[in-house]
């Protein structure tokens, strides 16, 4: 198998699906992202496996296939009974078996070249791997807001209706990359006299890291910072509650380049980490970016009439003149920095940020947000720790904003024994802590107003078998939006899995979770709040029949309830078939799915396989089916083709999506082409 295939296979992995699943259906709406941030490092260690007898704890956590535990644990056998002799040896240590190493082996080594960080910058520049991509895709039906003549032209999109995508990299080994990005949406302006620039967003990275013992990393550019638990300051990709039930932890590297098409959640400036002495780490940063934003003039000055914002705008899309207007009309620096001491067992870090808006942030008054926060400056600093004690690892954070409002997480992870691990995460984050950045393990994003306790658990009872599990319980001492008042929540999950090698994998899920939501009420001063229970009943079977072919299915309820409406319930099956033949040089992965449901309470999530790099996960509701195709061809030297046909069909509906996305027809389709040129 090529490096190429062998590292589709990863992005194609049950496992990766479960996370991206688990993570958007927290959230609301179709989606669609970027694997770059998390695949680069898994390619570039497919070639160069890494080191498992050298190996530091933050490479180990950059393969993002290993938990603290396993991490602590390997580091630990090493110190006490020195290197591995061979990749199975890892059997003996507590945490790994079988299933474990097979999926990882693609990546790491028992002993390897050794480090070389004299290599010069302009070499390490001039050489190495380019690789060059291009990416469209257009919408087969016409939306409401292209042609409805009725519109204004103002009201409507004011581009065409496909989309764009360019992206150059050049990377030596996994040491240096600089490249750009440059992206645009349907609907939004392209190269004429709105948008004379081209694409709209445009993204540029120079990274450098293990120059030298001392400077551990430097970023120019767009970049990606996070310091302890995500309590100040966490840009990027936070996991939240899965099926991986351990990954609780926010970790790695404070500052690392940013590669991605999200418009929101990066910074753009400088970052360095440097190492003046052996046990300490330091890392600096500072940013100016240009942030999309609802600008206001609050007219109750007595001086002068002040502009001011009201919100933050995160979707990046500047298709209509009034989200055109809004793009980068907010200016937001941050400066960051930390100091980290470690030890054997032992780290604790002290992290400081100060955010600067060049206008207030005056958001528009109401009782649930009084406590948000409010004006054009915050300070926040912290403290966070890692500890381990035999079997025992302890971590968190505590923060304060302004000097005044104090919040904290902890965590404790036990290993009970070969087949077993626990997790805790305890978090405290009164309703006045204000952090802008935050981005911690918890039910909401918001960084304020929670309280919960998480208890997650993993067992491997026999060979094959995994069960896991999670309780979280939470509260929100103040109101929320559409929750008049304080409320509590709480959610279980369990999954039983069963596997055979990597031929097949089977399991069984459930998750159950009750959450506060305001009920209709005549009376619009008062509103009474009641728990709605959603119940979801997942069965999924994935089988290589051979070298060539997999399938995979699924069958899937949904049940929503609410007092005063009726149930809403919603099921799906679906048939995937990969084939990938031996000998030639292409590639078919292709869905049927069916699904019914009552509403969009009871909307099914389904992750698809998609072109390199990328996946989506849509929501189904309605009635209908769902089909698409992809096709990859890799017979020409050094360049990658690939094509994807996808299309949604409704029984039961006239239009499709409202506003300007209104589709009139039953019928949703789409189209999109990639290349990649290596060289």
């Amino acid at each position: 198998m090529s490096q190429a295939d062998t590292l589709r296979a990863i992005l194609e992995d049950q496992g990766v699906q479960d996370i991206v699943e688990d993570f958007v259906s927290r959230g609301e709406g179709e989606e669609e992202f970027d694997f770059n941030t998390l695949t680069e490092n898994l390619e570039y260690r497919k070639k160069h496996p890494l080191d498992l007898n050298s190996a530091t704890d933050q490479e180990l956590r950059e393969l993002v296939l290993l938990n603290e535990i396993q991490i602590n644990n390997l580091i630990t056998y090493r110190r006490e009974l020195g290197d591995l002799i061979a990749i199975y040896e890892l059997q003996s240590i507590s945490g790994f078996n079988v299933n474990l190493i097979k999926r990882i082996s693609p990546f790491v080594a028992v002993g390897g070249s050794p480090f070389d960080n004299q290599v010069p910058i302009l070499t390490m520049m001039a050489k190495g791997q380019n690789d060059l991509f291009f990416r469209w895709a257009k919408g087969l039906q016409t939306k409401k807001g292209f042609t409805d003549p009725v519109l204004p032209t103002d009201q409507r999109y004011l581009g065409n209706d496909q989309k764009y995508y360019v992206r150059f990299k050049h990377s030596f080994e996994n040491r240096l990359s600089y490249g750009f990005t440059a992206e645009k949406d349907p609907g939004e302006p392209f190269a004429d006299s709105l948008n004379k620039y081209g694409f709209d967003f445009y993204s540029f990275h120079f990274y450098i890291k293990d120059l030298s013992k001392k400077i551990k990393s430097i970023a120019i550019g767009d970049f990606n910072a996070s310091m302890g638990q995500g309590l100040i300051m966490h840009s990027g990709f936070g996991g939240g509650k899965s099926s991986f039930v351990m990954n609780i932890k926010r970790g790695g590297r404070t500052v690392i380049p940013y590669t991605s098409i999200a418009e929101s959640n990066f910074l753009r400036g400088v970052g360095i980490t440097i190492a003046p002495f052996k046990k300490i780490e330091t890392s600096l940063f500072v940013s100016r970016v240009n942030k999309d934003a609802n600008i206001f003039i609050d007219t109750t000055q007595f001086i002068s009439d002040e502009e001011v914002f009201t919100s933050l705008q995160i979707s990046g899309f500047h298709r209509t003149k009034a989200e055109f207007l809004d793009k980068g009309s907010i200016q937001q620096t941050n400066m960051g920095a930390n100091i980290n001491y470690k030890d054997k067992n032992f780290k604790i870090g002290l992290n400081g940020l100060y955010t600067k808006f060049n206008r207030p942030f005056n958001r528009s008054p109401q009782i649930y947000n009084q406590f948000y926060f409010s004006g054009d400056e915050l300070l926040n600093a912290s403290v966070d720790y890692t500890y381990f004690y035999k079997n025992l690892h302890f971590f968190g954070e505590t923060a304060v904003s302004d000097f005044k409002n104090f919040a904290t997480v902890n965590g404790l992870m036990v290993s009970l024994d070969r087949k077993a691990e626990l997790a805790f995460f305890h978090r405290y984050i009164p309703r006045d802590y204000s952090a802008v950045n935050s981005n911690i393990f918890a039910e909401t994003g918001q960084g304020n107003n929670e309280n919960g306790l998480y208890v997650g658990l993993e067992v491997r009872p026999t060979k094959g078998w995994k069960i896991s599990s999670y309780f979280d319980f939470w509260s929100h001492p103040w109101l929320r939006f559409q929750i008049d008042q304080p409320s509590n929540g709480r959610e279980f999950f369990t999954r039983l899995t069963y596997t055979v090698k990597r031929k097949m994998e089977a399991y069984i899920q459930v998750r159950y979770e009750e959450k506060a939501k305001n009920l209709l009420s005549e009376d619009i001063h008062i509103s009474n709040i009641a728990s709605h229970q959603r119940t979801q009943l997942r069965l999924h079977v994935s089988n290589k029949i051979s070298k060539e072919l997999e399938l995979r299915n699924r069958a899937e309820f949904h049940l929503f309830k609410f007092p005063g409406q009726k149930d809403s319930k919603g099921f799906l099956i679906y048939q995937d078939v990969i084939y990938k033949p031996v000998g030639l040089p292409i590639q078919f992965s292709s869905r049927l799915a069916l699904f019914d449901t009552y509403d969009y309470n009871s909307r099914i999530y389904a992750y698809e396989n998609d072109l390199l790099y990328n996946f989506s996960v849509p929501a189904l509701y309605n009635r209908g089916t769902r089909f698409y195709l992809n096709v990859r061809y890799t017979g020409i030297r050094n360049l990658s083709i690939e094509g994807r046909y996808s299309i949604t069909s409704y029984s039961n509906v006239e239009t499709i999506g409202s506003g300007l996305e209104e589709i009139k027809g039953s019928k949703r389709s789409e189209i999109k082409a990639q290349l990649k040129y290596s060289f």
